[in-house]
This record gives structure tokens, sequence and C-alpha cells, in this order.
């Protein structure tokens, strides 16, 4: 079994030491989607809510989590990205909203939670122009697809699995 990299050997909490590190492209990719109602669904295909665009909202919380991710998940790296990329897809049968995110960085460790956060944040962003015409509006399987770069080496969802 693997050691937790976040937990010294005294059991204590402790932010992993990447300075000795060889930065390699770094780059993770994560999903998840918002089950909202038919009604929600109209209008964001109509784009007809009160409070704007929510699409391009949607798309600036994910970039702007993915930068302070941070700020939000207490032993996280601070990072230089190169690139965040938000992609979101309407699922119409199924009344969903699909957020995929792309991270990329040069560095001494992994962009995973900043792909993570950047779904996280475009779902909430979502929910957040919704909530006046869908409460009931569920995020759900927020998860990591992808990711290469670092010592660990290249990860695909799928192909892992314990």
């Amino acid at each position: 079994m693997q050691e937790l990299s976040h937990v010294n050997k005294l059991g204590e909490i402790s932010m992993v030491d990447v300075g000795n590190k060889e930065p390699s492209l770094r780059i993770a990719k994560a999903c998840g989607y918002i089950t909202v109602s038919a009604l929600a669904m109209q209008k964001i295909q109509d784009n007809s809510l009160k409070k704007g665009d929510i699409l391009t909202v949607a798309k600036i919380a994910g970039i702007n989590g993915a930068k302070k991710t941070s700020e939000i998940i207490p032993l996280c790296h601070s990072l230089l990205l190169d690139k965040v990329d938000i992609n979101i897809e309407l699922d119409t049968a199924n009344n969903k909203v699909v957020i995929v995110s792309m991270v990329k960085t040069f560095g001494k460790t992994g962009v995973e939670m900043e792909a993570l956060c950047a779904v996280s944040c475009a779902l909430l962003g979502i929910y957040d122009m919704l909530k006046a015409v869908d409460k009931n509006a569920v995020l759900s399987e927020i998860k990591l697809l992808e990711k290469s770069g670092g010592k660990s080496g290249h990860y695909i969802r799928g192909e892992h699995e314990d």
C-alpha cells in the first residue's frame, strides 16, 4: 500500500516538499455533471436566464477555480498554470450539463486538484445561475479522467482500477 504523501512520520499533516523534484509537463483532465429540471435545461439552451449567459459564467468559474486551487485546498502548492480549458456539453436527453476540464503546467507537482477544482467551480457556477429556477439541481460524479507527467507517470481512469 502506498504511503499518504501529506502525512509525516509522526502522523501529522505536512505539505509535500517538491523542491528536489524535476519539473516536467503535467496535464490533468477531470469531469462532472449537473442534472437539472427540464425547465432549467430549456432556459440553458435558450440562454434565457435573467442572470445572463450561464455557459460563459461556468467557463470563467472553472478557470478561476483552477487558478485559485491552492487558496481553497489547504495543502496544495501554488502553481503557474500554462493552460486551463473548460469544455461544456449539454446532454438534453438526460437534462445534464457535462463539464470537462483540462489543466496544463510545466512544474514539479501535478495539476489533478486544479482540474477537479475547475470542474467543481464550473458546476457551482451553473448551480448559482440556476438556483432561482431549479434548487433541486444535483452535482454528480466529479472525477479525475486522466493525468500525465511526474514520477507516477500516465494514469487513465479505468486502466488502473484496484
